[in-house]
């Protein structure tokens, strides 16, 4: 279950960064966050009151909180890093935040055997070569690698925060929609300042309405990835659970490859292919 789980997050997880990836070279990456996690506040909401979540509340919320915190933070230097691109830079450098989590596992005790281990290697390397990393070229490459890394630990954070804030399936959907919630206001602050500093909150054209199943799309599958990958760190080890949820680098690339007929390179093919083997180790170990 943990594999399957940890593998849909990381579906889940690619696409819906190559989404905001796109939608951020059309509309301000600020007003993408607000918006697409406002959406998602309105139907997990809506879940929480058709389950009853309301009943799991507790003080392990405060990891939401702090998830919630720390997630608009990652999520916007990411999409600022797609944005200014390529994705083939962005994409595998943001799954280095692996390491929060899996130190987390390590830290509370958790020792992956031997298989495991080898297959953690391999499917890291794998996920760092897929997008065919480009570290040469102008400033503005050395900018989105800067962004990146910053997005990969607070990534990496939300990931061993969601983890810790439920037990059940239905403080799950509350600690969901409390992470969401905290998300639009530290989002929708930062939004303010922006605005007030001069930047443009929409583009020349205005609300950009055509953009909004996509930016429903990205909110949602967002969201249900921190859903998939919580259950997938409650059934198992959390240092499997995670790098096999790090492997959406790879799913981003392969759609930059389908809708931007970006091109896979060697390394990238090479790097997709360790990826597999690596979760296949995971997977068996």
């Amino acid at each position: 279950m943990t594999a399957l789980f940890a593998l849909a997050t990381s579906l889940l997880w690619g696409l819906a960064d190559f989404g905001g990836g796109l939608l951020s070279r059309r509309t301000p990456a600020l007003t993408v966050v607000v918006v697409s996690q406002s959406i998602a506040v309105a139907v997990l909401g809506a879940v929480v009151m058709a389950t009853g979540g309301w009943s799991e509340a507790g003080p392990q919320l405060w990891f939401a909180v702090a998830a919630g915190l720390a997630g608009p933070v990652a999520m916007l230097a990411f999409y600022k890093a797609l944005a200014l691109g390529p994705m083939g830079v962005v994409s595998p450098l943001g799954s280095i935040g692996v390491a929060v989590p899996v130190g987390v596992g390590l830290v509370l005790g958790e020792r992956p055997g031997l298989v495991q281990f080898l297959g953690i290697l391999v499917a890291v390397a794998g996920v760092c070569l897929a997008g065919g990393p480009q570290f040469r070229g102008a400033p503005v490459q050395r900018q989105a690698i800067a962004l990146t890394l910053l997005a990969a630990f607070g990534f990496g954070a939300v990931m061993a925060l969601i983890a810790e804030a439920s037990t059940t399936l239905t403080g799950l959907f509350l600690a969901l929609f409390v992470q969401r919630v905290t998300n639009v206001a530290a989002g929708g602050l930062a939004l303010y300042v922006s605005v007030r500093r001069g930047s443009p909150a929409l583009p020349a054209k205005g609300f950009p309405w055509h953009s909004l199943p996509a930016l429903a799309f990205v909110g949602l599958a967002d969201v249900a990835a921190n859903g998939t990958y919580s259950i997938a760190a409650q059934h198992g080890p959390v240092t499997v659970a995670a790098v096999l949820a790090s492997l959406y680098p790879v799913v981003t690339a392969v759609a930059a490859r389908g809708v931007l007929r970006e091109r896979l390179r060697a390394i990238q093919s090479a790097g997709a292919g360790l990826a597999l083997v690596g979760t296949v180790l995971l997977a068996s170990g």
